[in-house]
């Protein structure tokens, strides 16, 4: 196990990495603690939580929401948790959205820790600070940003990790790619899905570089002013088409960034070859790259997307490979492009 700081402007966030899921107990020491899971993670890994305090929620994204808080906050009083109480989300995305959110409303306020356990946590959800839950078809629109004291990577988690989970963190990891990292997305064209499962250090040093490059944009942008919204790459289309759909998230970030890439050449002068070419690599890792879908009723929950200002959209496009800028797009310019692009 190795550890790397990083400095919010809250608080300096702990990142143990290689770290054995049995090490929480010396982290905590005598801190009274509750973990909070999804009966999919309690039913694979029960005997790592034996003699814990444990809450389960519902395994899924349309479980994210004001019920599934209220229910946690239910048990806590009811375990008698008070303003002393550490909460640890043990999971992936939604987990890490919600035990976050929890943790910052219950009693105004509690510490918390972060244990992913996908892919798409370790390298995106846990990290930055963004914690929420959805309200109906329109995602994360309640919410907080307060940073966790620690997030525990525990690569062993990843050996229960359904393929199709594998495929969907992929997605966060192209995007990081696409916006900060030109030498990374060559390092992904060489490599295959296969080969990052199969190899335990390469899938290793490819989660930490990827912290490395979403936590560099937070602590210079951690309330979401400027260079932080360069993370919402292909996330303007891809929140209304996921929620429409149901798909899962990495999906629907694929099939966003696509249409960001189409968009891009149509407004940015991005080149052509370059948009083939993150299709290809998105298709390389088993991602979609289109979809069916009633173009009107996307666009119309698109119009309810926080990057939404006045009658316009703070869209992020690509210059290059590696270099992103967010450009404001009225709405009506987006509708004249959007069935083009999508």
């Amino acid at each position: 196990m190795h550890k790397a700081e990083y400095t919010f402007s809250q608080k300096t966030v702990n990142c143990y990495f290689d770290a054995d899921f049995a090490g929480i107990k010396d982290l905590m020491q005598d801190a009274w603690t509750v973990i909070i899971t999804d009966e999919n993670l309690y039913n694979l890994h029960a005997e790592k939580l034996a003699g814990y305090r444990v809450i389960q929620i519902a395994a899924g994204e349309e479980y994210k929401n004001q019920f599934t808080v209220d229910s946690i906050i239910e048990e806590l009083l009811l375990m008698g948790a008070n303003k002393n109480t550490f909460l640890i989300g043990l999971g992936g995305g939604v987990v890490t959205d919600i035990t976050g959110y929890v943790a910052a409303v219950y009693m105004r306020g509690v510490k918390f820790g972060f244990v992913p356990t996908s892919i798409l946590a370790m390298v995106d959800a846990a990290i930055g600070g963004k914690n929420g839950i959805d309200v109906g078809v329109y995602k994360n629109m309640i919410g907080t940003i307060r940073q966790p004291e620690f997030i525990f990577y525990d690569y062993s988690f990843l050996k229960t990790l359904p393929v199709k989970e594998w495929v969907n963190g992929f997605a966060e990891i192209i995007k990081h790619a696409c916006i900060k990292d030109e030498l990374l997305f060559k390092v992904l064209e060489k490599y295959s899905l296969h080969e990052y499962q199969a190899d335990s250090t390469l899938i290793a040093d490819l989660i930490e570089r990827n912290v490395d490059i979403k936590t560099a944009v937070v602590i210079n942008d951690e309330f979401e002013t400027g260079d932080r919204k360069l993370l919402n790459f292909g996330h303007t289309i891809g929140h209304a088409i996921e929620n429409l759909h149901g798909i899962p998230h990495g999906h629907a970030v694929s099939i966003g960034m696509v249409a960001a890439c189409n968009l891009s050449v149509q407004l940015n002068n991005f080149h052509a070859d370059d948009a083939a070419k993150i299709v290809r690599l998105l298709a390389r890792y088993h991602l979609p790259v289109d979809v069916e879908t009633d173009h009107a009723k996307v666009f119309e929950v698109l119009k309810m997307d926080k990057k939404r200002t006045g009658d316009g959209v703070q869209f992020i496009l690509l210059n290059t490979i590696g270099k992103a800028e967010i450009k404001y797009i009225s709405l009506l310019d987006l509708e004249k492009h959007f069935k083009e692009i999508v």
